[in-house]
């Protein structure tokens, strides 16, 4: 089996995931794509949990909240198990996992980031990362939370042999997986 490893960059409800292998300095993307994390009759509330609350009464607003978080881990797991099946019936191993995660929350409750409108944007932003953190984590795999950066020349020039798309997402996720093979 190759050793490869999954590379995820979070959006609002959906992730590109990006697999790929590297040894030394090759590197190769052995799968892409785009991945909903919300089911479609669940898109108005679990898409972005914090503006979905904004403006009801605060037992609503916590309730919607909580579910759109336990929303995001069922679906996140779901999809991880989805990406591990995949890459072991194309007979790869999964070494790790990354995903680009920005700096973490403070320990703000729900009616304190419905407060700030910066704090709901936050607050969703970390929401889809923490869950595919958690997701790779219950599937006893290394998960490593990346910064975004500016991929390596290596991971940009990647597009032009494989096609489009190869977007800053792509390359992104790319990134993490390649961070998350060497960390």
């Amino acid at each position: 089996m190759r050793r490869a490893a999954l590379g995820w960059k979070t959006h609002s409800g959906w992730a590109a995931l990006v697999v790929l292998a590297a040894e030394g300095r090759t590197i190769e993307v052995l799968d892409r794509r785009r991945v909903e994390l919300v089911d479609p009759a669940d898109v108005y509330w679990a898409k972005q949990p914090y503006h979905a609350a904004e403006g009801l009464d605060r037992e609503d607003a916590r309730d919607v909240v909580k579910r759109a978080i336990a929303a995001a881990k069922r679906s996140a797991a779901r999809e991880m198990r989805a990406a591990l099946a995949r890459a072991r019936e194309a007979e790869l191993a999964i070494a790790a996992c990354g995903v680009v995660a920005g700096a973490p929350m403070p320990a703000w409750s729900v009616d304190e980031i419905l407060a700030v409108h910066f704090r709901m944007h936050k607050a969703e932003g970390v929401l889809w990362s923490d869950a595919l953190l958690g997701a790779a984590a219950a599937c006893e795999l290394r998960a490593v939370a990346v910064r975004e950066k500016k991929p390596e020349d290596r991971i940009a020039r990647l597009g032009k042999a494989i096609g489009p798309p190869w977007g800053a997402d792509q390359k992104q996720a790319a990134s993490a997986a390649l961070s998350s093979l060497t960390i």
